[in-house]
């Protein structure tokens, strides 16, 4: 759904998987980028955090995805980066 462009249809699906798979790191870093596309920042943010939470740990990637556009230009990212220089710094 999402590389056409049916952004709505892609978050439906990721919300029924998250309630599928709940302690799925990837599941919810989808949701975040869904919940981004769909320009709801501050559930893309919690859906990050969770994900983050849950061991999501491509932060490179996490950096560049397009689909978290919306959410990087969102103040409520820069607490998210602050987390995972946390984790970072603990894996050094």
């Amino acid at each position: 759904y999402v590389q056409r462009g049916a952004f709505d249809k892609s978050l439906v699906v990721d919300q029924q998987l998250s309630t599928l798979d709940p302690t799925n790191s990837l599941v919810f870093y989808n949701l975040a980028c869904s919940y981004s596309l769909n320009s709801q920042v501050k559930l893309a943010a919690a859906a990050l955090e969770k994900a983050i939470s849950l061991g999501y740990r491509d932060f490179k990637w996490l950096a560049r995805d397009p689909d978290l556009k919306a959410l990087r230009q969102h103040p409520e990212y820069r607490t998210i980066e602050a987390k995972i220089r946390k984790i970072k710094i603990k894996v050094l």
